[in-house]
């Protein structure tokens, strides 16, 4: 398509996309694929990619929207050629809708909206004129021209387009264009109150900018036909612009409705557009989640004209694998349990030199003390073990992770509850470098933290939202809400830490050996008290999908 239009010169000049938000809310992970789909044609073409602002509902839009989602699309790895608004090409579209007055293409409608609405027709029945729509050109330009100038209360008035009210796509039947709005806007204040629809204010924005690629997804399909009547019917110097679409991104245990996310922040079902577990780009980025992730996701789902529901596995998958590469290891006891090695001497210590990330040569490695009171995690002892249970249990041995064999020699427990409140045990001091020369093996490595050094600290296990697939369909009663997940978040406080994580910076990426990704919160974490997110688990759920849905042989 795009290959196509550039090696003809279809346009006459280079490649010209944008990424046309509405300030209405914070970007979430479907624009990801809008975004990365409209710069990446026009750096692959040598083009430019605007960033739009289709700013023309003064009700829903505020300036922090527009801040959000340019931080979020840098955040990304883009750059916009120009910033524009919508809002700054009120008095263009105005002149435009004067010329189709006096074209005798459109017209002032004075009915009220459920008279339009039912004047329309249906699917199946043909609309019918109303009492307006043979308005005089100047009667209708001197009623737009006195909406413009504020004369008119809110509904009294719309212009239309004169189509054909038995068209059989219903966007077409008499589309309105303007509509007047007494409400202050973020940026032109009180001095606008006829405002553009989308449908009006789309298409003609996209001519002015020189736009060649007007990407959308499939929902616009029917909106293009009015898309290209509006550049017709002003008789534009050719080449105009041209509308494809494309599938948008539907994903497993999520909802993409800029509405519904922010009911979700106004009930305070969450902390706010940025909750780690929101879909949002900056939850996303306050997760842990990495913008090369995001951007090798978009590119995995690829663009295609067929809707498909894409499993969150596949975009944990690509966060895992950037993370696997670049996240620095630390050890860390989310469910402490000490153990004193018995024949370790009190008030002695030692460290351990460990790879930082054994993916990555360059990352080196880090020194981490080693004393005779340990932590290590509840799940990681069973005083009575299941059938394969490898972990410590009385009279088995384990092996600390880079560190000695550790052999439980048994248990103190609480007087009251029974509950082993401490493990007692031995290291074998030949173990230290290896193997013992014996030839005996362990069968499990478990992580630890001395508890000298240890610091404190929270930490936050974050999962899905949304405990069902398609929680927008797999409700009872239509009450998407009734599918929000009771165990999307899970606080942990006393975790023990090894000691280099006193220090770990706001956004850091680490991964806690055998437990998972996870990263410094920047908005809760204090200087000696950090607070780590969980980005996403070390199971990878993407490849059991794979071979879930791979066809039998």
């Amino acid at each position: 398509m795009v290959a196509d239009d550039s090696a003809t010169n279809r346009f006459g000049r280079p490649i010209a996309t944008r990424f046309p938000p509405e300030p209405n809310g914070f970007p979430h992970i479907g624009h990801v694929k809008s975004v990365c789909l409209n710069f990446g044609i026009a750096k692959e073409f040598d083009g430019r990619c605007n960033l739009r602002f289709d700013d023309t509902n003064p009700f829903t839009e505020d300036i922090k929207y527009v801040e959000a989602i340019k931080r979020d699309v840098e955040w990304l790895g883009f750059q916009w050629d120009a910033e524009l608004y919508a809002s700054d090409y009120f008095e263009p579209l105005y002149e435009i809708a004067e010329d189709l007055v006096k074209r005798g293409k459109a017209y002032v409608d004075s009915q009220t909206e459920e008279e339009i609405r039912l004047n329309r027709g249906t699917v199946t029945s043909p609309g019918v004129a109303g009492p307006y729509r043979d308005r005089s050109p100047e009667e209708n330009l001197d009623l737009l021209r006195r909406m413009k100038a504020g004369e008119f209360p809110d509904g009294a008035h719309v212009l239309r387009a004169k189509i054909d009210l038995a068209h059989p796509n219903m966007i077409m039947r008499d589309p309105l264009l303007l509509r007047i709005r007494h409400a202050p806007h973020y940026r032109r204040g009180n001095s606008w109150c006829l405002y553009p629809l989308y449908d009006f204010a789309h298409g003609l924005s996209d001519y002015i900018e020189g736009v060649t690629h007007s990407l959308c997804t499939l929902e616009f399909v029917s909106h293009r036909p009015l898309y290209d009547w509006l550049l017709e019917a002003l008789e534009l110097p050719r080449p105009l612009p041209h509308q494809y679409e494309f599938a948008r991104l539907n994903l497993t245990h999520t909802v993409m409705s800029k509405r519904k996310l922010l009911r979700l922040v106004q009930e305070g079902r969450v902390s706010g557009w940025d909750d780690p577990r929101m879909p949002t780009i900056s939850g996303m980025r306050r997760r842990g989640y990495p913008a090369a992730a995001l951007r090798d996701f978009a590119e995995r789902i690829g663009v295609a004209r067929r809707e498909n529901r894409v499993e969150l596995a596949l975009l944990e998958a690509c966060v895992r694998e950037d993370l696997n590469r670049h996240a620095q290891r630390r050890m860390a006891v989310l469910a402490p349990l000490k153990v004193v090695i018995e024949n370790y001497p009190e008030g002695d210590e030692e460290e351990f030199e460990l790879d930082n990330n054994p993916e990555d040569p360059g990352a080196g490695t880090r020194r981490v003390p080693f004393s005779r009171e340990l932590w290590i995690d509840r799940d990681d002892f069973r005083e009575v073990p299941p059938p394969k249970y490898f972990r410590l249990s009385p009279g088995t041995e384990v092996r600390l992770r880079g560190a000695y064999w550790l052999r439980c020699t048994g248990v103190t427990k609480d007087p009251a509850t029974g509950e082993v409140r401490e493990v007692r045990a031995t290291i074998d001091p030949a173990t230290r470098n290896g193997n013992p020369a014996d030839g005996r093996k362990v069968k499990a490595t478990i992580h630890w933290v001395s508890a000298r050094h240890a610091v404190e600290g929270e930490v936050r296990l974050v999962d899905t939202l949304f405990s069902s697939e398609d929680p927008e369909h797999d409700t009872e009663g239509g009450d998407w809400t009734s599918a929000l997940n009771p165990d999307s978040l899970e606080v942990l406080e006393g975790c023990k830490l090894e000691r280099s994580l006193a220090g770990a910076r706001p956004g850091e990426a680490i991964q806690f050996e055998r437990v998972g990704y996870f990263v410094v919160d920047e908005r809760d974490s204090r200087p000696g008290t950090p607070v780590f997110v969980r980005t996403v688990t070390l199971k990878d759920a993407w490849a059991r999908a794979e071979k879930r849905m791979a066809p039998s042989r």
